[in-house]
């Protein structure tokens, strides 16, 4: 009798412990400090992969809606490409896109944003840091119309990083799919494809940059 009763004292003693242990453990989440303050980080090659893992762990949203003069499109980000859906919705909380424009206009190819001539958009460039993004190529996800697909330097990129600001839409409805495996992909239109294809129908210079700037805001819908 005297041994049962000292094995169920030390079952208790253990239980009453590790539940000490996890309310401990549960209050230290809740007291501490944020991995990165979000008022003062600047990004970096170093750090962006650690950081946007964190950062899409705590915004989990995928889905946005661009508005523009000629109306709004909503975009669904991709799960699947993790670190591209938490830059985008970063710099979107940050209000980066909201200084930019729709700069290169190509018919039946690509809708390019995420750039402008604006001081503001270098000031905002230098405030989040200087940094590219590795590619998160996934099969089955196509350059399809509607695609939404980062931009990227084609020169000494051999890994294809991603422009972390400059993003683009196949506006040509049999889709670029050359550019599979080239650029990563990580969303699509879900309406406002009329939209789209107003803005590629819109008079450009040689440059393919339009005449006439095509602003943009950005908004997370959930």
């Amino acid at each position: 009798m005297t041994l049962v009763a000292c094995k169920n004292n030390t079952k208790d003693t253990v239980e009453i412990n590790t539940d000490q242990k996890n309310n401990t453990i549960e209050k230290e989440k809740k007291t501490s400090k944020p991995r990165y303050n979000l008022n003062t980080v600047v990004l970096s090659n170093e750090n962006v992969v650690d950081f946007l893992t964190w950062y899409g762990e705590l915004n989990p949203e995928t889905k946005i809606e661009i508005e523009t003069e000629f109306g709004n499109i909503e975009v669904e980000l991709e799960k699947k490409t993790p670190l591209h859906r938490a830059n985008f919705i970063y710099l979107t909380k940050k209000n980066y896109f909201n200084s930019t424009f729709f700069h290169r206009v190509v018919k039946n190819f690509v809708v390019q944003g995420g750039n402008s001539d604006e001081s503001l958009t270098k000031k905002d460039r230098k405030r989040i840091g200087n940094y590219l993004i590795p590619p998160e190529f996934i099969s089955g996800l196509k350059h399809d119309y509607g695609a939404l697909a980062a931009a990227r330097s084609w020169d000494d990129n051999p890994d294809k990083l991603s422009n972390p600001y400059e993003f683009y839409f196949v506006q040509n409805t049999k889709g670029e799919h050359h550019l599979d495996g080239e650029h990563t992909i990580f969303g699509k239109i879900t309406k406002g494809f009329e939209v789209l294809d107003q803005i590629a129908a819109q008079k450009t210079d040689k440059g393919e940059y339009p005449l006439f700037n095509i602003k943009m805001k950005i908004n997370v819908i959930k």
